[in-house]
This record gives structure tokens, sequence and C-alpha cells, in this order.
């Protein structure tokens, strides 16, 4: 099956910004930077959609996200995994698309990840392509989060298509370094661990700001699925422990 999993508090690494400009035009209209901005993380498990990856064990995650104006990024993002015949143990994704304001208040991404296994020992196809778009309301100090991504058939997905929607809120308590998120989501398709197709997943956590960009995590995440001794760190429910580090 495949791994549609990635880490809830899964994260993305940079550092560094570029100006270029000919001096000919300098005077004439602005330059557009080059952000590069990034994440490293250490996960006590590596979930996303609620469905484990590393097999309930820790996981070292980082990426760097390079963002030019007016809002087109590209970056990549990888994990270890729990290793597989299928997908080896590592998880790197590329990714890109573009980020902006439709008003004020409403925000709007859209954009492509690829999901690549580079070190799979040949038991089949397993990297997969998939399609997102997000919209991204503000209501006062709360932060939505309403997303729909989409793998169309392919090859690793045996011949069939996938289908996640979710919804996102986040909420910075004002005075303290403490943040508060919520999370629901539903798979439709061959990317699920249920015998009719179809899974809710869901997960509440919080996170603290302790130096700069230092920051604790801690969630508490569950999925539809089998239970059970043989499923331990795939789809029980588990309290997700996180340390991570942005620049």
């Amino acid at each position: 099956m495949l791994t549609s999993v990635r880490s809830l508090l899964a994260a993305t690494v940079l550092a560094g910004s570029v100006l270029a400009a000919t001096p000919a035009m300098a005077q004439d209209e602005d330059t557009s930077p080059v952000t590069i901005t990034g994440n490293v993380s250490l996960v006590t498990d590596y979930r996303f959609r609620g469905v484990g990856l590393s097999g309930g064990n820790p996981a070292i995650q980082g990426g760097l996200t390079a963002t030019v104006a007016p809002g087109f990024y590209a970056g990549f993002w990888g994990s270890n995994l729990e290793d597989s015949n299928v997908y080896g143990e590592i998880e790197l994704d590329l990714y890109g698309g573009w980020a902006g304001m439709l008003t004020e208040n409403v925000g709007v991404d859209v954009g492509a990840t690829y999901y690549a296994y580079p070190s799979n020992e040949g038991g089949g196809p397993a990297d997969v392509i998939e399609f997102y778009g997000k919209v991204k309301p503000t209501l006062g100090p709360v932060a939505l989060t309403l997303a729909a991504y989409y793998s169309p058939d392919q090859d690793s997905l045996g011949g069939g298509d996938n289908l996640y929607l979710a919804a996102d809120a986040g909420i910075s308590i004002p005075g303290t370094p403490i943040s508060v998120t919520g999370h629901v989501g539903y798979t439709d398709g061959f990317l699920v661990y249920t015998a009719d197709g179809d899974a809710f997943d869901y997960s509440v956590g919080a996170s603290v700001t302790v130096l700069g960009g230092l920051s604790l995590g801690v969630s508490y995440v569950g999925v539809d699925g089998p239970t059970g001794p043989a499923w331990d760190g795939i789809t029980d429910d588990t309290v997700v422990g996180s340390i991570g580090f942005s620049f």
C-alpha cells in the first residue's frame, strides 16, 4: 500500500535570501527576491493522515522551500521510514506551486507533490504524484485551511486513484508562545487501511516556542482502521511529540 503518509508535524528547512537585478533596470522596477525558509524536526512517530510510516519509532524530518514573488514556490521534504521492500527507508517529497491572497483575509494555495522512495528495493512502482488546492480563511485569531488532494490513476496506486479532503484550524493564544491546532481528514480511494476504501483521521495538538525558532509540540492522532499488535505504529491512536527548529 502506498505511503500517503506524512507527518502531522511534518517539516520544511531553510536559510538565506537572494536579490537579483540589473543596474539598468533597477531604477525602473522592483526586483523579486528569492526567499529560502525551512525547518528540521525530530518526531516520536511519523504520522500523516493518521497513518504511521515509521512503525511507531522516531523519525528525523526536514526540507527546504524557495519562494519567488509573487508567490511561486518549490522545495523538498524528507523523512526516514520503517524499512520495507516497497518503500525502503527514505521518503523524499518534491513539491511546487503558487500561494497568494484572494482577499485580505482569504488565502489560496495550489500545487503538486511528487512522493519518491529512492531506497526501495524493487518491490514494484512506489512513487506517486498528487495535486492539491487549499483555501485559507482567517477569522479573527483563528487560521483555517480547507484542502483537497487528488492522486490520479497511476501504476503505484494499482490502477486506482485517491482523494483526500481535510480541514485544519490553528490559534495562537494571545500573550503566550503557545499555539493550539485541530485537524480532521477523509480519504477515499487506494491509500487507506480499511476494507471499504475510505477512512477518517483526526488530531488535536499544541506547541510552544521556547527560544527563537525552537519549538516543542505534542499531538493526539487517530485514524479509522484495523487495530491490534500487528498494526501498532500504523493505525493505532497515539500521542506524537516533536522538537523542531525553523529559520
